[in-house]
């Protein structure tokens, strides 16, 4: 199991300057007003410094201050629910926070009601989100492999899975 303190958790082996503690990436209208909420809150609590995307402006293109978040977090915590891959903005962070993971950043999913197999073989909401994609992004099918290809990678991590109120690790 892991857990997560407090001490030193600004500090950093690498480079550059970690300004976040913990970097929050996942759907809003899943899990903002319920999972993730208290999960921003109990971080906050316990004196960890969160980034959460509550700020910033809403549109297709991640902005540079999410992708300066991400890049100076010491943790990623990922949690993918239902309608993740429907959004392409959680896609383009996944792939970025996967960028930082190979700089060894860390990175933590949780798998929030639905199953990782889900996301590694990309069916149901998973694939039926990609499939969709793939049709909007016709002109750029590498940019939909790569989402593929980072989604698979990603279920393939230890992490915490949640249904109802029970979490399994």
């Amino acid at each position: 199991m892991v857990f997560l303190t407090n001490e030193g958790a600004s500090s950093s082996s690498s480079t550059h300057r970690c300004n976040y503690d913990v970097f929050l990436s996942f759907r809003g209208e899943d899990t903002r007003n319920n999972f993730t909420g208290h999960l921003y809150k109990a971080l906050h609590d316990q004196g960890f410094d969160t980034f959460i995307d509550n700020d910033l402006q809403k549109g297709e293109e991640i902005s540079m201050e999410l992708l300066k978040a991400i890049e100076s977090s010491t943790i990623s915590i990922v949690v993918f629910s239902k309608n993740f891959a429907s959004s392409s903005w959680c896609l383009k962070e996944l792939v970025k926070i996967f960028e930082c993971r190979s700089n060894g950043q860390r990175v933590l999913p949780i798998f929030y009601k639905v199953d990782p197999s889900e996301i590694r073989k990309q069916d149901r909401e998973y694939g039926i989100a990609l499939a969709k994609h793939e049709e909007k992004f016709k002109d750029d099918i590498e940019k939909v492999q790569k989402w593929r290809k980072t989604l698979t990678g990603a279920a393939n991590l230890s992490g915490f899975h949640y249904n109802d109120g029970y979490v399994f690790n």
